[in-house]
């Protein structure tokens, strides 16, 4: 791939997200051993993340998928649209939120809500990455694999344009 790619700058190695991912596999592991929990990955851009968790897990679980959009390349549009529901009741089951970054907080603050109205038994919250910029939320992020400055990323599920999901590591574009 030429490109765009020879702009890209190693943030974070696919070795050290690795690691992490392990990291929180037994977290979630351990905190739900006995709940048998949702997990609700956020599309497109958590998939790889959700299913390196989900292989990492000991505990039984479901797992379904929601699909919002706020960005167009690397601008926010200040608007959310759902273009994928959830497939499974949740109601008074634990959810476990997948995300790949919070950002700004808007997208996660939109879907707590509207996880929050189907009235599910508990929520937590999971991301890989968060930017040290997220405004103030009405909930707690439950874990969070890597804290990042205000670059924009790509790779391990995130993307530009579409493009860039399949690289292992994380880079600043």
């Amino acid at each position: 791939m030429k490109g765009i790619e020879q702009n890209l700058e190693k943030y974070i190695s696919d070795q050290d997200i690795s690691k992490r991912v392990k990291e929180i596999s037994n977290e979630i592991s351990r905190l739900y051993c006995d709940k048998n929990p949702i997990l609700i990955g956020v599309l497109n851009g958590s998939f790889i993340f959700l299913s390196d968790l989900i292989r990492h897990l000991n505990i039984h679980c479901e797992v379904d998928f929601i699909k919002i959009s706020s960005y167009v390349g690397k601008k926010s549009i200040g608007k959310i649209n759902m273009t994928k529901g959830l497939d499974l009741d949740i109601k008074n089951r634990s959810v476990i939120i997948i995300e790949d970054i919070i950002d700004s907080g808007q997208s996660i603050s939109y879907l707590y809500d509207y996880i929050s109205n189907l009235n599910p038994k508990d929520i937590s919250v999971i991301s890989l990455l968060a930017k040290k910029s997220i405004s103030k939320l009405n909930f707690k992020i439950d874990f969070i694999g890597f804290e990042i400055s205000s670059e924009f990323v790509v790779g391990y599920g995130l993307d530009y344009n579409h493009k860039l999901r399949n690289l292992k590591s994380i880079y600043k574009l």
